[in-house]
């Protein structure tokens, strides 16, 4: 099968779908494959290497007319041109972008959203959400370090001690879990707050301390054990009594790192304008929701303001700064994959029976396919 490998042209994307690595497994399974000329310049990865590692070179066309392509973000309108029906295109596709899988469907795609893939064991070595998802949560307190204008951790000088900072984690998924894990290295005190009980241990044995809102009626704790690895939204009464645990916390915050998302819906807003204003002058928030229309209710996508005092980090896609850990670990998701779409003889081998092919499936033979 030829495979193509075409470069990103989202604005800002800097990850690419395939390393050497795991195009030089690809050729050993007899594929043929096709790499665009500088697709992973941005990902420290040179045409050479591709070469050693059995790729071909090519241009757009060339990648992007292969029977397969490997992408890390959707085709636009103006990369679907270049590709010819019937070809299957893997990558995180977006499976709530209506509009987006109409196209590729009315365009003949079969077209394979990784980020659909349901949270079971046998799906973990593809799971591109918790791959990308930990060089995030990495990434956040690094940049919350950067913007913060003192040290993080406690420091006893000739001068005087300097008193470790506050860090505060709301939503403790794989993202979470990994910034308490770096701020904690970094010397910070970390307190963490999420709506599923059984994160607690998680976070404790992290060496932060866990918020704990009370539940009070079975409908609230029925809800904070979530669906299929992911949180849901809780009542508004809930909601209510957390937003005045965190109004208190933040206060006290010197950096909050926000990562609560629910997928195919709004963010969640957690941090009120009244409370920015009540934290202290140099603090700093991350926002990780920012795209989704974020965690605090101040934020821009993409942008970093400053409100009341408080430095506040709207960047989103956090694992496109660290590319080149963020492709190796991405490309190996999309080649355990391909594992199930493709016969040991290289050949396509669609099984719509498997539970993890039919749940990323967006659309095939022109038809939208429906997951309920």
């Amino acid at each position: 099968m030829r495979i193509g490998i075409p470069a990103e042209t989202r604005l800002g994307e800097t990850r690419v779908a395939a390393t050497p690595e795991t195009v030089k497994k690809l050729v050993a399974a007899k594929h043929q494959v096709i790499v665009q000329s500088g697709a992973g310049v941005t990902s420290s990865v040179i045409d050479e290497a591709y070469q050693a590692a059995g790729a071909q070179p090519g241009t757009a066309a060339d990648a992007f007319g292969c029977d397969m392509v490997l992408k890390v973000r959707a085709p636009s309108a103006e990369e679907r041109a270049l590709i010819k029906s019937g070809t299957v295109v893997v990558g995180m596709l977006n499976p709530f972008d209506a509009d987006n899988i109409a196209a590729m469907a009315a365009h003949g795609l079969t077209a394979f959203a990784l980020e659909a893939a349901p949270r079971i064991t046998r799906a973990q070595s593809m799971d591109v959400l918790s791959s990308q998802a930990n060089i995030a949560g990495y990434k956040a307190v690094l940049l919350a370090t950067n913007a913060y204008g003192r040290f993080m951790p406690m420091l006893m000088t000739a001068a005087g001690t300097v008193k470790a900072a506050r860090v505060l984690i709301m939503g403790v998924g794989v993202a979470g879990l990994q910034a308490i894990a770096t701020a904690k290295r970094l010397g910070a005190v970390i307190e963490a707050s999420d709506v599923r009980p059984p994160v607690k241990e998680q976070v404790e044995s992290l060496g932060a301390k866990f918020l704990d809102v009370p539940f009070v009626t079975d409908e609230e704790r029925e809800i904070a054990q979530g669906a299929g690895g992911y949180a849901r939204s809780m009542p508004a009464d809930w909601m209510r009594r957390q937003a005045e645990l965190v109004h208190a916390r933040a206060k006290q915050a010197d950096i909050i790192i926000t990562t609560a998302l629910i997928p195919g819906r709004k963010a969640p807003i957690l941090i009120s304008e009244d409370t920015v204003k009540a934290m202290k002058p140099g603090s700093v928030i991350v926002d990780m929701a920012a795209e989704q229309g974020g965690n605090c209710a101040l934020s821009e996508s993409g942008k970093t303001v400053t409100k009341y005092g408080v430095h506040i980090i709207g960047d989103s896609n956090l694992a496109m700064l660290v590319a080149a850990d963020a492709s190796a670990l991405y490309s190996r998701n999309v080649l355990d994959f391909l594992k199930l779409i493709i016969d040991t003889d290289a050949n396509l081998a669609i099984n719509r029976a498997d539970e993890i092919v039919a749940a990323t499936l967006l659309c095939a033979g022109g038809e939208i396919i429906t997951n309920s």
